[in-house]
């Protein structure tokens, strides 16, 4: 599912490609990219339930965020974000690349990856999607690009 969303990201959100693809040319797109249909539903299950989150009355906790607050992970996001990821997470809060909102936007999209554990360049993707996805946040999406396109040390995949 993670590389359907990249595949995604790389050719029509960050491309600045046209977006609105009819969901069946799009499937068939993905299909023809060699991606199969359930994995497809999935990733686009997940980038409608990331633009449903801001909008949400079901997720309050994003609204009402506390800016000050110190998060605490649940065993589950302990065990899926590694104390590498969590620190992340916090390095952004803390530079004020993410705000409580996005980071719990962030954490949400981590979540509902099919991963047993999210590798931290793959958490930098999800941070990347959320903050493209939030109306206002195009300074901290730029931020986010210069730390992952900047990197002097990259992972090659």
């Amino acid at each position: 599912m993670f590389d359907i969303l990249m595949y995604l990201f790389e050719n029509y959100i960050h491309s600045e490609s046209e977006i609105f693809v009819e969901e069946n040319a799009l499937t068939d797109e993905l299909i023809k990219a060699g991606f199969n249909t359930p994995e497809i539903y999935k990733a686009l299950d997940w980038l409608e339930q990331l633009a449903q989150l801001q909008y949400s009355d079901e997720c309050p906790y994003l609204h009402n965020a506390p800016s000050a607050a110190c998060r605490i992970y649940t065993s589950e996001e302990s065990v899926k974000l590694d104390t590498q990821c969590q620190g992340f997470l916090l390095f952004l809060e803390q530079v004020g690349v993410i705000t409580s909102t996005t980071r719990e936007m962030v954490i949400d999209r981590a979540m509902a990856l099919d991963h047993a554990r999210i590798a931290l360049e793959d958490l930098k993707w999800v941070v990347l999607m959320v903050l493209l996805s939030v109306p206002g946040q195009e300074h901290a999406y730029a931020q986010m690009e210069d730390l992952i396109f900047d990197d002097p040390n990259p992972t090659l995949h």
